[in-house]
């Protein structure tokens, strides 16, 4: 029936597939859907990753699959999420957490970063659902949740590559949430602010002095804590999902609060710059 709220997934009885789910918050997510019985799906590039997370998920009795490919692949996607199905089943619940982030100054970044960052994080999110959603709105039954950031709802000095690919998925799932919702399939989106995660270490090597004037005072929060939410979101059908009450104002209040979060970090860098600490 049109308008009827989606029908709860079970996650006893669910399968789930996670990209991105060797480590961070895919594997995290992965855990605490295991905790519940969900069998789990993960898909990642590195082999060894995915080998020592499975190991891992499965010491608690989890039953798991794997299967290697690169996101930005659509071909190779494709048949490693239809590979998934017919060891697993059908997929009730996909949480594309694969993704990249290089931050920059914009004048300083190659085309080819600006490029991949869309290739992998919103290409490689739109592949996955294209592969899997056709599946659940056949059953009339299943969740899709895409995790973006909180440099999807808001500019942020330094993100001019990563920002534009997040706030694409955060467009595509809000499109994506009207169509399904008939269909009686969830759809929600993630908006994590830093993340104590090896990409986060790696993406701070990057990150111009500006950009860790802004965000180096604020505590990451763990990557369990961001499964939590989405583990939550994905039970009570919530589409905006946002862990940490940060980002929950940011993405209810954003046009109101975005005046004097610019006008606060405009302050910052111009006294970083005062200071003669950057160019």
């Amino acid at each position: 029936m049109l308008g009827r709220r989606p029908s709860p997934v079970h996650l006893a009885s669910a399968h789930a597939v996670v990209t991105g789910g060797s480590s961070g918050i895919g594997l995290a997510t992965a855990r605490a859907l295991a905790e519940r019985g969900t069998k789990i799906s993960l898909l990642a590039r590195g082999q060894d990753r995915l080998e020592t997370a499975a190991a891992e998920l499965r010491q608690t009795g989890a039953h798991v699959a794997t299967r290697q490919a690169d996101v930005a692949d659509q071909k190779a996607l494709t048949a490693a999420l239809a590979g998934l199905v017919e060891a697993q089943g059908p997929c009730d619940i996909l949480v594309t957490s694969a993704g990249i982030a290089r931050p920059g100054h914009f004048l300083d970044l190659p085309d080819d970063v600006f490029r991949q960052m869309m290739e992998v994080d919103y290409f490689g999110t739109l592949y996955a659902l294209r592969a899997i959603v056709p599946s659940m709105v056949d059953r009339r039954r299943g969740s899709v949740v895409a995790v973006s950031s909180a440099a999807g709802l808001l500019g942020i000095f330094g993100y001019s590559a990563y920002g534009p690919a997040k706030f694409a998925v955060r467009g595509l799932m809000e499109s994506v949430r009207a169509e399904l919702a008939p269909h009686n399939v969830h759809a929600g989106v993630v908006f994590p602010p830093d993340v104590d995660t090896p990409q986060l270490a790696e993406e701070n090597r990057w990150k111009p002095a500006e950009t860790h004037a802004i965000s180096g005072t604020i505590k990451p929060l763990s990557a369990e804590a961001v499964a939590t939410a989405i583990v939550s979101g994905i039970e009570s059908r919530q589409f905006l999902i946002c862990p940490g009450a940060a980002t929950r104002a940011l993405a209810r209040y954003g046009s109101i609060l975005s005046p004097m979060l610019n006008g606060r970090f405009d302050r910052k860098v111009a006294a970083l710059r005062r200071s003669g600490k950057t160019r």
